[in-house]
């Protein structure tokens, strides 16, 4: 670009000044620099104008956002609703797990006790998936979310002060990492190939305009009589020269193809806030993904039972658990699914509400405790209702004529303590019934009897505990949390409140009496279930070359169970004779919890302190590692520089050995890293990451500031979508490519052998500056609007290091090139003698008019150029380059406008354009597009050459291998000798 503005300003003050004349006017001396200028502007603006864009639109996503964020405040003695942004410090803030559950400051909570107590998911903060529990005193902060319970909390930190706005502070400085040798690059793979390419590109224009330069002045000054006035002439060839050297419409190109492709991403769930965020995603060699949100639904869900003696273990993704129960062979009597649903409906918070879908088949809306969200849809799967059910229940209902009795219930709320909840409300026929969920171990070891499927209670014998026992280790091995459930039938008289003097709470408190002598109703297992589009998203990757790693805060055997699920793990990975997919049973390295990861890539001081990260340790572990468990953001941030830094690929006695003894293949350069993450404290690893995607539902607005791509859907399978579109602007810049270089090839040897033979190139820098932007920019849009293939997701990714045009590209380039350099010298040289036209550079000289010779050989060259655009949509040799273009109607309405274009150019072009005053005539219209329709077949020859020098080659050095170790085995033998 700043070559560009250079060699604009240079021809207008050449042209305007020493190259006019005495006595001679400017006139339109000045319009070639000018134009070139214009193009500078033009791509400037255009940049400009998409970025903004696109920043607006994140900007609207976030204002949205914000709108959204109300909260009730207590100020000034009243109550009134503000947006996070306008909470100020001392306002008294009112929480609830209802709609006001995000926590926008700094806080501290206020008294009195809270019953039931009040639960925090700090996960965005710490990483630790595990509610804490807040009391009066206690500190909440920024950024967590209240899941359980409602309080009221003064502010005493907001913004930059709180503890989520000193992230977000973090974030932006530029100086985040210094000192821990976590940077890395800041421009894409892409834009330094596209900067190496213009280095080179700008050296041999240079070196061209100095060749034409020095031959034009020796043949002038050396072998003629030239005035010294003539250099004037001389130098402003050297100029037209360059210019025709230097790709003015590549910048442009480069961004309508990222614009371009970015909008189509925006339609399948990616807001892309940056542009070259769009072709990074293409070179992408590992996604380091999350669990949560991304790979599962975020939605917990039962998918497991165990009751009456029989397991009721779902594993079709596609049915519901209550569906599967309900529709088997062997499934529960009725008389315990009402026990089950009225369980359910009546041992569950007020706070945990839902509303299926009229089908009953999906969550149309929820609250509350994820846990109880999931027991409540089971229950709504097996055709009952849980709001009726509390509504109908003495001692739980609060509506109608049975609120008056709410007072004959008691509720035991949940703590930690006791790892289990219980409700009990009075029978009809007189005195209690208790209902009780929790851990299934508690609730196991509380009860003697069990529900049978006579409905009757049976007694549980040592046999039958042990199979629920047993079950729910199935369960956890498949990554659920289970809870059981129980009830127990109370006299009249009976003490609710009375503590049992033999039986123990977890911390060792007394147990209530009610929640003894429990008989059992079932097991439940609990997951979060993987999105079923997920695996086959997955298996795209694996097949395109890019590696999958799992970074999860759950416990290996759960992080286990979902990779295995998603095909992040594949059977290779277990033990050889391993029957069961669990930790224990992956081979070494393959499965890592954050604190070990921690402890074998940094070395520890003498204080036990992290001092220092060890690259060399990194790089005996990530080939193997597919799955980070109990990780901390931390540790994402570390797995983002490790790998991003790893030379690994340079060690080829160890890449061998991994290949070996691993079947391990390591990508043959440095990594580009995509991460995932929607957490504040995942902000720096998105950063740092070469692509960076937060999430656009669940993602904190710091972590969608840090990112690159913002997955609206929350979906791994729009990382995969990106991934392809990525891959289809690099393809699109290779295609726009090999057809630039080609026009640049030609043009630049025609302006040379114009300036040795007549001192005068026969193409005009303005003509040129045509060809280079305007047509090769709509050129761009035509080659960057190719739809993506699912054959783009065949190929492995393409190196940091390896060019960016390929052999196969060099010789379509050059083989295209030395056709359209052949007929325009034939048209240069014999074109006057053929056609009986005068020559142009006598003409143009004699009259100062444009002459008709110049103006056949432009549009000759232009013609050329449109119909090798067609080639050009073929990167791989293939033989039909029309294939598929019905399918990219707006290609084929930018050819049409294209040549319309030409066509006015050519015919009223005139003197701006350096063209004849009247056009051509149509005899030498239908010779150029006969030359430009030439191109094709010529494609056709230029493939059957490639194709044939290609296997001679192969086949040459195959031999020259066999040879050279034939020689190495008879030096072998003579030396055994």
């Amino acid at each position: 670009m700043i070559m560009l503005i250079i060699l604009g300003i240079i021809g207008i003050a050449v042209e305007t000044t020493v190259g006019v004349e005495e006595g001679e006017k400017c006139g339109a001396c000045w319009i070639e620099g000018a134009a070139i200028l214009a193009a500078v502007l033009i791509v400037v603006l255009v940049t400009a104008t998409i970025d903004y864009q696109k920043q607006f639109a994140f900007v609207r996503l976030t204002r949205s956002l914000h709108e959204t964020n109300i909260k009730m405040v207590i100020r000034d003695g009243k109550q009134i609703s503000v947006i996070d942004d306008d909470i100020v410090v001392g306002d008294i803030l009112s929480v609830n797990a209802h709609n006001l559950a995000s926590i926008p400051a700094d806080c501290v909570v206020l008294g009195p006790p809270i019953s039931g107590g009040l639960k925090m998911d700090e996960s965005t903060l710490t990483g630790e998936s595990v509610l804490i529990t807040k009391n009066p005193g206690d500190v909440v902060l920024s950024g967590t979310t209240t899941i359980q319970g409602s309080a009221k909390m003064v502010v005493i930190a907001v913004g930059v002060n709180s503890v989520a706005g000193k992230i977000k502070a973090h974030v932006y400085d530029s100086s985040d990492h210094d000192g821990e040798g976590l940077d890395g690059d800041d421009d894409s793979p892409l834009f330094i190939k596209l900067e190496k390419i213009a280095k080179q590109i700008g050296i041999a224009g240079t070196c061209a305009a100095l060749l034409s330069l020095t031959v034009n002045c020796i043949k002038g000054f050396g072998f003629g009589n030239e005035p010294i006035s003539v250099l004037i002439e001389y130098i402003v060839v050297a100029i037209t020269v360059l210019a025709v050297a230097v790709p003015e419409g590549l910048p442009l190109a480069v961004t309508l193809a990222l614009a371009f492709s970015s909008s189509k991403m925006m339609k399948e769930h990616n807001l892309v806030k940056h542009l070259d965020a769009c072709e990074t995603m293409g070179c992408a060699t590992t996604i380091c993904t999350d669990k949560t949100g991304t790979l599962t639904a975020n939605k917990m869900t039962a998918r497991a039972l165990y009751t009456n003696g029989t397991d009721f273990s779902c594993t079709d993704p596609s049915m519901s658990l209550g569906e599967y129960v309900t529709t088997n062979v062997d499934k529960p009597t009725q008389q315990t699914l009402d026990m089950l649903a009225t369980l359910i409906a009546i041992d569950t918070m007020d706070e945990t509400t839902l509303e299926m879908e009229p089908d009953k088949k999906k969550i149309k809306r929820c609250s509350g405790n994820p846990t109880e969200v999931a027991l409540l849809a089971f229950a709504s799967t097996i055709g009952e209702n849980y709001q009726d059910i509390r509504e109908s229940t003495r001692g739980r209902s609060d509506k109608g004529d049975l609120a008056e009795y709410l007072v004959e219930g008691k509720q035991i709320q949940f703590t930690s303590a006791r790892k289990m909840m219980s409700w009990a409300v009075p029978k009809v026929a007189g005195g209690y019934r208790v209902y009780s969920k929790g851990a299934s171990e508690v609730i196991l070891a509380r009860c003697n009897r069990q529900l049978s499927r006579s409905s009757d209670d049976e007694e549980l014998t040592e046999s039958l505990r042990q199979d629920i026992l047993n079950c729910g280790e199935v369960y956890a091995r498949r990554g659920m949390r289970t809870l059981s459930m129980a009830y127990r039938d109370l006299p009249d008289g009976v003490d609710i409140d009375a503590k049992s003097g033999s039986i123990l709470n977890v911390d060792g408190s007394e147990a209530f009496e009610i929640e003894t002598d429990l008989s059992f109703v079932a097991l439940v297992g609990i997951e979060d279930p993987l999105r079923p589009e997920v695996p086959g998203a997955i298996e795209k990757c694996y097949d395109a070359g890019i590696d999958v790693r799992m970074v999860t805060g759950d416990s290996p055997n759960t992080a286990v169970s979902i990779a295995y699920q998603a095909g992040v793990l594949k059977d290779f990975h277990f033990t050889e004779g391993s029957t069961e997919k669990t930790a224990i049973n992956l081979k070494q390295n393959v499965l890592m919890e954050g604190k070990v990861f921690r402890r074998k890539i940094y070395r520890i001081d003498e204080d036990g302190n992290k001092e220092e990260f060890d690259q060399t340790a990194f790089d005996r572990i990530w080939p193997h590692l597919r799955v980070l468990a109990r990780s901390s953001p931390d540790d994402k941030l570390t797995l983002a520089h490790g790998l991003n830094q790893s030379t690994l690929f340079t060690d080829k006695s160890a890449c061998r050995e991994l290949e070996k003894e691993d079947n391990i293949l390591v990508f043959p350069d440095r990594q580009v890293v995509a991460m995932t993450g929607d957490g504040t404290n995942d902000a720096p690893a998105l950063k740092r990451a070469d692509i960076g995607f937060a999430m656009g539902i669940s993602g904190t607005q710091i972590a969608k500031d840090a990112a690159d791509i913002i997955l609206l859907d929350d979906n791994f399978a729009s990382i995969v979508t990106a991934a392809k579109w990525g891959r289809n602007v690099y393809a699109s810049i290779q295609k726009f490519l090999q057809f630039q270089l080609t026009v640049n090839i030609s043009a630049v040897t025609t302006a040379l052998v114009g300036s040795f033979a007549y001192a005068k190139s026969p193409l005009a820098a303005i003509q040129l500056l045509w060809v280079n932007l305007l047509m090769d920019a709509l050129a761009s849009l035509a080659l960057a609007s190719e739809p993506p293939t699912d054959g783009l997701l065949q190929r492995d990714p393409v190196n940091r290091s390896k060019s960016i045009i390929s052999t196969r590209m060099w010789g379509n380039m050059l083989g295209q090139a030395s056709y359209q350099i052949i007929v325009i010298m034939v048209l240069l040289f014999k074109g006057p003698d053929i056609w009986g036209f005068p020559p142009g550079h006598i003409f143009e000289k004699e009259t100062n008019e444009n002459s008709v010779h110049y103006t056949f050989i432009f549009n000759a060259f232009v013609w050329m150029q449109l119909f090798n655009e067609i080639n050009s949509r073929s990167l791989q040799g293939e033989c039909n380059v029309f294939k598929g273009i019905e399918k990219n109607p707006l290609f084929c309405g930018i050819l049409v406008t294209t040549a319309a274009l030409q066509v006015i150019m050519v015919e009223l072009g005139g003197k701006a354009m350096h063209v004849s005053e009247d056009g051509l005539d149509p005899y030498y219209w239908g010779l150029s597009i006969v030359f430009g329709i030439a191109s094709l077949p010529i494609q056709q020859v230029i493939n059957v050459l490639y194709n044939f020098v290609h296997k001679y080659h192969g086949l040459w050095r195959e031999r020259r291998r066999v040879k050279a170790s034939r020689r190495l085995s008879t030096r072998h033998v003579s030396a055994g000798l």
